[in-house]
């Protein structure tokens, strides 16, 4: 895509306006970094960092049957999802591979609240078009931008604006009016820290983006930084980490397989999904770190001790927070365990590797305390 085909979010002139990097990405022409990703990076884990996300797909799917005809497609367990509340899902294929991951809840009593990847989100709204039936009703929310506040600062930033927010826990959500407009808050984001997602009207997104930035511990971050992040979260890209050729059990999902749809085995490749679980896949995916050499970037070979290539790189990067270079990536499950020693081959040399566990760095998603 050329810089004039690019489309561009509500924010665009205040990026610009900020002296942001620019670059493509999902179609829409997207701030990368302002002062430097790991200044940012930095800023994000010890403050609070501020994301423009209105690339994101947003939607409702309303009417009597739309949480019926969503499960279809997801293995959440949404009928019981309490109002207020939301969860992480896959929009799975006919073949029990991932389309799309996603986040859907009830923050208001009008059906489902939905954001999809931005790359995926005109082949995602078109496949529910295609697919929902009965009277359940896809609206595209296309006159709304979506920003993220993420970072050990951003609960405190947020209650500044409004004390409720403050109540929420994680994946809680609501719908609110805040900044005096009308708009949906989840305590939720894509980096491993606490925060906040929140989905304003368009046409006050400039406003509020400025009001948010006024308060000294938020400065604003590019992508750079929210893939270094939700790399060191461990957290998956989709087109790069899963794909629609990828299962649950092989993208190291299956925590997203409700326990009751599971049962029922009523959803999009179930039958695939529950041999994988009870046989095991192919692949699954790990975490690297990378020992020795230049960081083991996506597309980079996995070979194991005697030099067989066995697998592939799909993220991979240095870890601003840990000092070394990280990486995920899929082998066959007798690699998979951890303290496994590999190997990458970095532009043809091969470089000392470890499975490891994820996330890669601790998530520091708020929970409130059980009540006895």
């Amino acid at each position: 895509m050329t810089d004039d085909q690019l489309k561009t979010t509500p924010l665009n002139a205040a990026h610009r306006a900020a002296g942001a990097r620019m670059v493509g990405f999902g179609g829409y022409d997207m701030p990368v970094q302002y002062e430097g990703v790991l200044a940012e990076h930095r800023w994000t884990r010890e403050h609070a960092g501020l994301f423009d996300v209105s690339h994101m797909g947003q939607c409702k799917i309303t009417g009597a049957d739309a949480i019926a005809q969503f499960e279809r497609f997801v293995p959440g367990d949404y009928a019981i999802l309490k109002a207020g509340r939301q969860k992480y899902s896959l929009l799975l294929n006919a073949e029990g591979g991932i389309l799309d991951d996603l986040m859907a809840g009830k923050p208001d009593h009008d059906g489902l609240y939905v954001v999809v990847n931005a790359g995926n989100k005109d082949a995602d709204f078109a496949f529910l078009r295609d697919n929902l039936s009965g009277d359940a009703r896809l609206t595209v929310l296309d006159d709304r931008a979506l920003i993220a506040i993420q970072g050990p600062e951003a609960a405190e930033v947020m209650e500044a604006h409004e004390p409720v927010l403050a109540e929420f826990g994680f994946m809680d959500c609501a719908r609110l009016v805040l900044f005096g407009v009308d708009c949906f808050v989840s305590r939720s984001g894509y980096t491993g820290e606490d925060g906040y997602e929140i989905s304003v009207p368009a046409a006050d997104a400039e406003r509020i983006w400025s009001e948010i930035l006024k308060d000294a511990r938020v400065k604003p971050i590019g992508l750079g930084a929210r893939d270094s992040l939700r790399l060191e979260a461990g957290l998956p890209l989709h087109g790069h980490d899963v794909d629609a050729s990828t299962s649950p059990v092989e993208g190291a999902l299956t925590f997203a397989l409700s326990k009751s749809r599971k049962e029922r085995a009523d959803f999009n490749g179930a039958d695939r999904i529950l041999k994988e679980l009870a046989e095991g896949p192919a692949r699954v995916r790990v975490g690297l770190s990378v020992k020795e050499g230049a960081p083991a970037r996506e597309g980079a070979e996995i070979a194991d001790m005697d030099g067989n290539i066995i697998g592939n790189v799909t993220s991979g990067g240095p870890s601003p927070t840990l000092g070394c270079n990280i990486a995920m990536g899929y082998v066959p499950p007798k690699f998979a365990e951890l303290g496994t020693e590999l190997k990458v081959l970095v532009r043809g040399k091969p470089a000392a590797a470890e499975v490891v566990a994820m996330p890669f760095v601790a998530q520091r998603y708020y929970r409130k305390p059980k009540t006895a």
